[in-house]
């Protein structure tokens, strides 16, 4: 389980194709503290497992149905990536509780940006509908959200500095696919 508090903005360094899964391999010296093989750590909200560990890097095996049902297929070296370690029972619970299964994908439609927030309006799969509400917690490539509006195929999001310096949601734009 998560938070989706974004502890680092990790970076894919390789993606090996294996056919009908892909290895990535990401920096991450901030989650790779402490980790052995078999931990779970969130790419962009998906619970990924550890199956070998460096000194500032891990490497996960991503089966063909993650790459097809998150936005974890579009990945490439040199992409920047969310990333989080579990939370520790009887820690603080900063976001709201993820389990790091993603339920679909959308794409950004449009950014509003003021001085100090952006509103982010992102595609909603019509058959996920039902699940999002306004005001409700969401989680979006694995960061811990406030639907700010929840339209009939999708939402928006508000985004503050924080988030748009240390996540990955500052740095997409219209069309980009997010899980």
């Amino acid at each position: 389980m998560f938070t989706g508090i974004v502890e680092e903005l990790g970076e894919v360094t390789a993606v090996e194709d294996l056919g009908d899964s892909s290895r990535f391999r990401l920096r991450g010296p901030v989650v790779t503290e402490g980790a052995k093989h078999g931990d779970s750590i969130a790419v962009n909200g998906v619970c990924l497992t550890v199956v070998d560990l460096g000194e500032q890097d891990f490497t996960a095996d991503v089966m063909a149905e993650t790459l097809n049902r998150s936005s974890l297929g579009a990945l490439q070296a040199g992409s920047r990536v969310n990333l989080e370690r579990p939370m520790a029972v009887g820690g603080r619970l900063g976001g709201h509780i993820v389990q790091g299964h993603v339920d679909g994908t959308g794409r950004i439609v449009e950014r509003k940006v003021s001085e100090n927030w952006e509103i982010v309006k992102i595609s909603l799969p019509a058959d996920l509908t039902r699940y999002v509400v306004e005001k409700g917690s969401i989680t979006v490539d694995g960061v811990s959200l406030t639907v700010v509006d929840a339209g009939p195929d999708y939402f928006t999001i508000s985004l503050i500095p924080t988030t748009l310096a240390l996540t990955t949601l500052g740095h997409k734009g219209p069309a980009t696919r997010s899980t």
